[in-house]
């Protein structure tokens, strides 16, 4: 059981279970873990979100890498793909987010990504973690000139935005239109900036709420996470649609011309249909999680497409679709991997893929959209004891009353039962075609879970 990291790295309330003093233990202890393997002064960089303890933490970060003898490039506050897409591009040893993602201001999180641009593995991080409690960290202590300097280099983002300029310059000035206009909704977090000068590049006439972050106000009724905002900054404006960010720019969700959800399940069915037209999907395949709808199963199955489910977490996405060459994977949640572009979830790439399809087409959003049909889905949490949640697999009348279900369903309904990776509750998902039914059936099945697993 690892005791720091969790699905998404390191996430805690910053400065008093986040402390300066863990964070520099888990610095240093990292860049050795990543770069023992190097014959030179490892370089590593580091980018944040708009957190007010964004700062603090990098501070005891730096510090971490500069006392082990790493060289540290800062990037200030700089989405997560970017960071990501700058390791590769640089040839750094290693890289860190320090965001809490889509979290609310008073947490704040670490994500370290390998010299390929990638989250590192369970393994590499359950490492870091033996490193951290072997006590070996003091022989870990650069002296006199091996010791690292750091350097603020917050012009790389303009590599970032170059980035998107080589990939979609062209393909979006032959088929941009003056009436097309895109709402942006940026949570006041790290693509605050970066969205607009990716966009004006671009040429994609746009109007921007939540950016203007002061360091509180991150993910605070705004972007992916409460899209309510932006539904009706849409329609009021009578925009063409509205794209909205996650805290570190690694998400992206989307609302049609009516206000409407186009949610990461919806956005990989758009997407497919397009790299699919052109034969740019691998292997006619898409890679998603056992939470996607299957709305999606659907839509692959009646458009001869494979789908692939790997258990929740967009690096368990990856690692599948790095397994067997697929291009194109991603969560409900709006993580969307594109793997000939960038090896992690990006918000902007999303929102200018999703944005291209809609021009190339000549098409409304809401039309796009609706060549999936998502079901009803409900998720009930039951509250177990801690020490029980993984024992529904192994009690009789739990198992029992889920093939029940399940036979009852036909193929047109799913359940699904999930233990919580952090806390004494089991997830019980049902969907199917009717919204009232699913619901009854899934607190029938929560509460019976509560009461043999007590």
């Amino acid at each position: 059981m690892r005791k720091y990291f969790g699905t998404d790295g390191i996430r805690r309330i910053a400065n008093t279970e986040l402390t300066p003093e863990l964070v520099y233990k888990v610095a240093k202890a990292g860049a050795y873990v990543l770069s023992k393997h190097t014959d030179h002064t490892p370089t590593i960089l580091i980018g944040r979100d708009t957190r007010i303890s964004g700062t603090l933490i990098e501070s005891a970060m730096v510090s971490g890498f500069l006392s082990y003898g790493a060289n540290v490039k800062l990037l200030g506050v700089i989405p997560t793909p970017a960071v990501a897409y700058l390791t590769r591009k640089l040839n750094a040893d290693a890289s860190v987010v320090i965001s809490a993602s889509h979290n609310t201001y008073e947490f704040n999180g670490i994500k370290y990504f390998s010299n390929k641009g990638m989250k590192i593995p369970d393994s590499l991080e359950e490492e870091i973690e033996e490193v951290m409690e072997s006590g070996k960290l003091e022989e870990l202590t650069a002296v006199n000139d091996k010791i690292g300097v750091s350097e603020y280099c917050l012009d790389l983002i303009d590599e970032y935005v170059y980035f998107f300029r080589k990939n979609f310059d062209d393909e979006i000035a032959k088929y941009n239109r003056e009436d097309f206009v895109v709402g942006l909704d940026t949570a006041n977090g790290a693509t605050y900036a970066v969205a607009e000068k990716v966009f004006k590049a671009l040429g994609i006439k746009y109007k921007i709420i939540n950016n203007k972050p002061d360091g509180i106000n991150i993910n605070d009724n705004c972007g992916s996470t409460h899209l309510e905002g932006l539904k009706k900054f849409v329609v009021e404006n009578k925009l063409s649609l509205g794209v909205a960010y996650d805290g570190d720019g690694d998400r992206c969700l989307a609302v049609d011309e009516n206000g409407n959800e186009i949610d990461g399940d919806k956005l990989l069915a758009i997407i497919s249909q397009n790299l699919r037209k052109k034969g740019k999907l691998n292997k006619d395949t898409i890679v998603a999680t056992v939470m996607s709808n299957l709305g999606l199963n659907k839509y692959t199955r009646d458009n001869g497409l494979e789908l692939l489910q790997t258990k929740v977490g967009d690096r368990y996405v990856l690692e599948e679709m790095l397994k067997d060459g697929f291009n194109l994977g991603g969560e409900q949640s709006g993580h969307v991997i594109l793997l000939d572009y960038n090896p992690t979830g990006d918000g902007i790439l999303t929102s200018l893929m999703l944005i291209k399809a809609i021009l190339e087409e000549g098409k409304k959003s809401s039309e796009l959209a609706s060549i999936i049909k998502l079901y009803p889905q409900v998720l009930i949490n039951a509250k177990v004891n801690s020490n029980k949640k993984y024992d529904y697999e192994k009690d009789e009348d739990i198992k029992s009353a889920i093939e029940k279900l399940e036979k009852e369903f036909a193929g047109n309904g799913r359940v699904l039962i999930r233990p919580s990776g952090t806390e004494p509750l089991v997830r019980v998902m049902i969907e199917g075609e009717d919204q009232e039914y699913i619901t009854k059936k899934a607190r029938e099945m929560a509460d019976l879970i509560e009461s043999k697993l007590k």
